[in-house]
């Protein structure tokens, strides 16, 4: 039973996307979308601005609903369902501008990101019960342990708001690896970032898929960094996809550089 188990959900796909589109109002935003990421890939969606990424983004994560289209999470489709509700199926995302809770510490910051895993109700919070002593306990040490292979552990009762911006960013994806994704969502990871930063960003991304299991899909303005890590990328322009290739194909794809690169880069 353990091995047909194992078989299906390593041929399922973590993420599948298919023909997504998203109107406001009169504006199609994203036109027949299509994508599937299968376990372990780590792939890049490329575009302009106002191109349509980060509202593929909300689709997947739940914040919006598509005008048409289905979305699937590990096989189980999404319709209708809230944010915390696609959370709990094994999604989770950062934001291209970062949304930390700045009045709390960073542990709790990151022991917030486990409510929909605590298994206890509202009862045994009141009563203070030994099932929720116990995994108010374990909750904390996950945390902790969590901001430790972060080398965050030093900031742990500090408040976010007075951490250097890099370390929000690294803070911020520590937050969404709490909940145990399955899929991790990554909007612009880069943004505000320095070189020196943005290097270092590459090498967290790749140790974080090398040492979790989990499928990471990004959103990057940052070329450097999308070439260096995505084995496959996809680029949408007003809504529509128009190349899909692994980053060399993207990088001499004649529509790409034209619509994303400029056209002095021809």
């Amino acid at each position: 039973m353990m091995a047909q188990t194992q078989i299906q959900t390593e041929s399922t796909p973590v993420l599948e996307v298919r023909g997504l589109t998203q109107r406001f109002g009169g504006l199609k935003a994203l036109k027949d979308f299509n994508v599937t990421l299968m376990p372990g890939e780590l792939c890049g969606l490329i575009g302009p601005n106002g191109a349509g990424k980060t509202t593929v983004f909300n689709l997947v994560s739940g914040f919006y609903q598509p005008t048409e289209g289905q979305i699937l999470v590990d096989g189980n489709p999404t319709a209708g369902l809230r944010p915390h509700k696609v959370t709990a199926l094994g999604v989770a995302r950062t934001f291209q501008n970062i949304r930390l809770w700045n009045d709390m510490t960073v542990l709790d910051n990151i022991r917030v990101a486990q409510h929909n895993q605590l298994g206890y109700g509202f009862f045994h919070a009141i009563a203070r019960s030994k099932r929720y002593q116990a995994r108010e306990e374990q909750v904390t040490k996950e945390a902790e342990e969590l901001l430790d292979v972060f080398d965050l552990k030093r900031y742990a009762e500090e408040l976010p708001k007075n951490l250097p911006y890099g370390t929000q960013r690294k803070l911020e994806i520590a937050r969404a690896l709490s909940s145990h994704p399955k899929l991790l969502l990554l909007d612009e990871p880069a943004a505000g970032l320095n070189s020196a930063d943005a290097k270092d960003l590459i090498r967290l991304i790749r140790w974080i898929h090398d040492t979790f299991d989990v499928t990471i899909w990004m959103i990057e303005h940052h070329m450097d960094v999308m070439m260096e890590l995505a084995t496959q990328i996809k680029v949408i322009d007003f809504g529509e996809t128009i190349a899909d290739g692994n980053p060399e194909q993207i990088r001499n794809h004649p529509t790409v550089i034209t619509a994303y690169l400029g056209d002095d880069n021809i």
